[in-house]
């Protein structure tokens, strides 16, 4: 699993649904260069739960659930500290900032990490970059095999889904969390930068997986 280092940087993020904007600073941090595979997924969790084979498949037909539980998985194989905290009902979720394990992403750290110092859609030219209906063949393809952005993450649009940390709108979904980037069966129209998408955090389907990312220490923080 090789961790990429972002920078620091601002990003605005957007809703077009209440076409709300607001800027968000973001702190330096590190990110997967890839979705999780299926082989690390197992290897981790002893579980196969994707719906297609393969290796170096993106890990899919995984919830929100799933995702933060391989992070504290994770932590703990390699001697960190969780940086989640489940309460007993499973409905519940703190997260630790001061942890040095690994955790979900936020909304913009993902974007902020995707956009990499750009300020269009995408970050390249979409054939070139992502697998999404018009050139998948409506499959997931292994990862790392179209090209990265300009600080040398792959997939970030496209293949699959992402779960972020993030609840998209609790007032209005309740504890609906975020999923960014588009998949290997969306148009061309839903692999952008700045797309946001929501789902039951116990939704678990086969365009969607996750990355992982790690932080320098902070406060504790309940959502």
């Amino acid at each position: 699993m090789h961790l990429i280092n972002v920078p620091p940087g601002t990003v605005t993020l957007s809703d077009r649904r209440t076409r709300h904007t607001w800027p968000v600073e973001i702190a330096p941090f590190q990110l997967t260069a890839t979705p999780v595979t299926q082989e690390h997924y197992a290897q981790i969790t002893g579980k196969r739960p994707s719906e297609a084979h393969g290796d170096q498949l993106p890990v899919e037909t995984v919830s929100w659930w799933d995702a933060v539980r391989f992070c504290d998985a994770l932590s703990i194989s390699e001697g960190l500290t969780p940086a989640y905290h489940p309460h007993e009902d499973d409905e519940s979720i703190e997260w630790d900032t001061a942890s040095d394990g690994y955790r979900l992403p936020t909304e913009a750290e993902w974007e902020h990490a995707c956009r990499a110092g750009t300020t269009d859609a995408r970050y390249g030219q979409l054939d070139d970059i992502a697998w999404h209906r018009r050139n998948s063949g409506e499959r997931p393809h292994d990862v790392a095999t179209r090209q990265p952005n300009a600080w040398g993450l792959h997939d970030m649009l496209g293949n699959v889904w992402e779960w972020c940390w993030d609840l998209y709108d609790p007032d209005v979904y309740g504890t609906y969390r975020v999923l960014r980037g588009g998949g290997w069966f969306d148009e061309h129209w839903s692999c952008r930068a700045s797309v946001r998408r929501r789902s039951h955090p116990t939704l678990a389907i086969d365009d969607v997986g996750f990355r992982v990312a790690r932080s320098p220490s902070r406060e504790v923080l309940s959502p």
